[in-house]
């Protein structure tokens, strides 16, 4: 059996279009951690795509995001000593796309902090396609508190 994502251990009901292993229309990516990296990969379909052999930008964006923040989410419940990641949201984040990327074979995700404050992490995250970068990222996640709409969403 494969390893267990962050995304299936800690939201296995989770219907977030781009990490929500409950969404059966969604990217459904999974995040697992290697040392101070998390790390994914992904395959795209068809209806991913902007023209024929190519992921849509959008796409991406919504891999790196949501790669991004389950990354900051982890560092931020070891930094914490809890059991369990806290719910994070998106504050900012910054994609440059970089070459085409290719559809036709998985990317990988790498994401790791690179800055950690309290209740935020900020991440920078690499989309590759055989072995070549096509994308990168740099946002600032937030653990978010009681009353904000994403609290207990995990």
């Amino acid at each position: 059996m494969a390893e267990q994502s962050l995304q299936e251990k800690y939201s296995p009901q989770g219907i977030c279009f781009g990490c929500g292993p409950a969404n059966p229309k969604g990217l459904r990516i999974r995040s697992c951690v290697r040392g101070d990296v998390v790390i994914a990969q992904w395959q795209a379909l068809p209806h991913h795509e902007a023209f024929p052999g190519v992921l849509n930008g959008g796409i991406i964006g919504a891999l790196l995001d949501c790669h991004s923040n389950w990354a900051a989410a982890w560092r931020l419940m070891l930094e914490s000593g809890a059991d369990r990641p806290p719910c994070t949201v998106t504050a900012e984040y910054a994609v440059k796309l970089l070459r085409p990327t290719p559809s036709h074979e998985p990317v990988e995700l790498s994401a790791k902090v690179v800055e950690l404050k309290n209740d935020r992490a900020v991440v920078e995250a690499v989309l590759a396609a055989k072995g070549k970068t096509c994308a990168t990222c740099r946002g600032t996640f937030v653990a978010v508190k009681p009353g904000h709409p994403a609290y207990h969403r995990w």
